[in-house]
């Protein structure tokens, strides 16, 4: 039976099946079914090797009375054929009290399980859909009002599409916030709510790490210009570049497996979305591991006890890489 995630607070069923790409809301969903209901009930965090201890302890008779189990399956996206035939085994015969919770994030869409627990009339089936930037948003301004937290508004949207979809790090964010007022209750600037996104960089440095992946000879004059005249930390600047190609290699890899969303799938966010499908034709697996490897390299000479000049590392480097 398909339901909203609005109708799982309502606790009605025995058996709920959470799927979909938005891997952060369905993990919150789960283990808000999982806390809710009797105190004293028995709970149960099990992979699904595990699925014995829920059978075990649901049906449980013990000294004074039967015991009220709850259980919640983190990753049935990975059964096995048996494992898939124990699972559907045990949604459709769960006793009265108990309930078991079933996650299968991103699970293909051809998985003979998934089509096995959208026709189970007795399971609660509910989808979490790849996550939207505009509903992001309003679920990233309902939880600021929760702490009472005065921001501006404007820069809500650019927060939002920075963090779409990772409701951890959204709450990291408003952690920082909360830090940063202090209880003030001032309104926070679009400065200040920016900055506290993650490390401050100048706007040249998001362009010459495209410029790299592209590779565009104007990364080697971008890197100069980074180094010598805004003195970007070198470090600084190799983060930036390997989180661009650990991303690259992750959308390609997914890409390659025929996954529905290779960028939801390796984590992309903000203006990456836009420019890593366009980075990444340019790039085979096998040169985009090289290129992993050369960073690695290069990250033991900034950060080891090399006599190599640091600008010169990062130069060498970006010429490596673009050639």
């Amino acid at each position: 039976m398909k339901i909203s995630p609005s109708q799982l607070s309502r606790l009605e069923y025995r058996c709920y099946y959470l799927s979909g790409e938005d891997r952060d809301a369905l993990n919150e969903a789960a283990n808000a079914l999982l806390a809710a209901g009797d105190n004293q009930a028995i709970r149960l965090r099990l992979d699904v090797s595990e699925l014995a201890r829920f059978e075990g302890e649901s049906r449980n008779q013990g000294l004074f009375g039967s015991s009220i189990c709850y259980g919640l399956v983190r990753n049935a996206e990975s059964a096995t054929p048996k494992q898939t035939e124990y699972l559907l085994k045990l949604a459709t015969s769960v006793s009265e009290g108990n309930r078991l919770i079933i996650c299968a994030p991103e699970i293909a869409w051809k998985k003979a399980l998934h089509k096995k627990m959208q026709a189970l009339s007795d399971v609660a089936h509910c989808e979490f859909k790849q996550p939207d930037v505009r509903a992001f948003q309003q679920w990233l301004h309902e939880e600021i009002q929760k702490t009472g937290l005065l921001i501006d508004e404007n820069a809500l949207p650019v927060v939002a599409a920075q963090l779409c979809g990772m409701r951890l790090a959204a709450r990291q964010w408003i952690e920082r916030l909360h830090l940063y007022d202090g209880g003030k209750g001032e309104v926070l600037s679009q400065q200040v709510m920016t900055e506290l996104l993650g490390e401050r960089a100048p706007d040249d440095l998001d362009v010459w790490v495209h410029a790299v992946a592209m590779k565009d000879k104007a990364a080697v004059r971008l890197v100069l210009r980074l180094l010598r005249d805004q003195k970007v930390n070198e470090v600084q600047l190799h983060s930036w570049l390997s989180t661009r190609f650990q991303q690259l290699l992750m959308y390609r890899w997914f890409q390659a497996k025929g996954h529905r969303n290779p960028l939801q799938a390796a984590k992309v966010f903000g203006d990456a979305r836009q420019k890593i499908p366009q980075e990444a034709r340019l790039w085979q697996g096998a040169d985009l591991t090289k290129a992993v490897a050369a960073l690695q390299d290069a990250e033991k000479l900034l950060k080891g006890a090399s006599i190599e000049d640091k600008p010169v590392v990062m130069e060498r480097l970006t010429i490596a890489l673009i050639h």
